[in-house]
């Protein structure tokens, strides 16, 4: 499944276009690589996303192409979320 159609479907950003934009920033990594929007993600992958100043890490657990509301949260687990101590 393509990275900002996942995004979409799981929720974790609101608009495709938006999650596109996102990837295309660089902020977005899978299994440390850079990621664009295009970049296939699979079952088990870690992504890195930066939302603003906070990073979080989440590992992809499902993938399907809908899911209601009250689902989405269980197509990923969330592993880390910290602030770079940096940005403080």
């Amino acid at each position: 499944m393509r990275l900002d159609k996942f995004l979409k479907v799981s929720r974790l950003i609101k608009r495709r276009t938006l999650a596109k934009e996102v990837a295309d920033k660089g902020r977005i990594t899978i299994n440390g690589h850079q990621a664009k929007a295009a970049s296939n993600v699979t079952v088990g992958d870690k992504l890195v996303i930066q939302f603003g100043q906070k990073l979080v890490t989440i590992e992809v657990t499902a993938l399907k192409e809908t899911v209601k509301k009250d689902e989405a949260e269980t197509l990923y687990k969330v592993l880390k979320e910290e602030v770079p101590k940096d940005t403080k």
